[in-house]
């Protein structure tokens, strides 16, 4: 069995096309899919795809924003 050199993923996001290229070495598609999923992650698109799940009113998803900022005031004044 061949294996390819170069796997092209696409992600899709609101603006538009993004892609996400990842070179397998060697053979190792296990560690090309590891960096693809990382690459995705920091990228944000899972989140995005959480957050737009539902919909949320403002008024509600102005309280999330507040509650979350209090709780990331929380975590860099705890260290």
């Amino acid at each position: 069995m061949l294996k390819p050199d170069v796997i092209i993923f696409i992600v899709t996001r609101r603006e538009g096309m993004n892609l996400t290229k990842v070179v397998v070495q060697n053979g190792n598609v296990d560690l090309a899919l590891k960096k693809f999923k990382a690459k995705v992650a920091r990228s944000g698109v899972p989140s995005e795809i959480k957050k737009r799940k539902h919909y949320e009113k403002s008024g509600v998803r102005r309280r999330n924003e507040i509650k979350e900022g209090i709780k990331n005031s929380h975590k860099r004044n705890r260290g």
